[in-house]
């Protein structure tokens, strides 16, 4: 009689502690999509920023069309990537490194960057890239709670069982984690 005490009460403490790690896997994995959900918002924003930029910037005769292409391509790119966090994160990678490339050939062009308007949409984009980099910060961190909390035993019987899988990080670009050459 005792054991069997002993078994049901061993089996409600297995219960109530499955209960409480499905739970905050639940919690986990409903933050890496409101992160994702944030950082997406971010994106869209620039999206919305870039024809604005590309637009003042055609207004100054003279100016490289390859770069107007090239940030017009990997705008479109970016917006209708489909593929899962990875596809996304190389598509955005991309289209920053045109808008850097557009803000560098920009330099070449006093008139252009003396303009108010290109340089309030440059300071726009600026502090839109901020916001960007804080979203991504924030999905990663997200990502990496639930990853560690589906890895973790026990918690890992319980993520397996209600089929729980880790996420993917949003990282740089290889071409991103290179050295800065700086010459003068």
């Amino acid at each position: 009689m005792l054991y069997s005490w002993i078994a049901i009460g061993v089996g409600a403490v297995l219960f109530i502690w499955s209960v409480v790690v499905f739970n905050s896997l639940v919690g986990k994995r409903n933050r890496v999509k409101n992160a994702w959900s944030d950082t997406d918002v971010q994106l869209k924003r620039r999206y919305d920023l870039v024809p604005n930029l590309v637009e003042t910037v055609k207004d100054y005769k003279g100016y490289e069309a390859s770069v107007l292409e090239n940030v017009t391509k990997t705008r479109t790119s970016a917006m209708n990537q489909s593929g899962g966090v990875a596809g996304r994160a190389q598509a955005e990678n991309a289209l920053s490194g045109a808008l850097k490339s557009l803000f560098a050939v920009a330099e070449n062009y006093p008139q252009l960057r003396a303009s108010e308007n290109f340089q309030k949409l440059q300071d726009q984009l600026s502090s839109l890239e901020n916001d960007i980099q804080s979203a991504r910060r924030y999905y990663n961190a997200a990502v990496r709670e639930l990853n560690n909390a589906v890895q973790v035993f026990p918690a890992s019987v319980v993520a397996g069982v209600f089929s729980f899988k880790q996420s993917e990080f949003f990282g740089a670009d290889e071409s991103e984690k290179g050295a800065v050459k700086v010459s003068f």
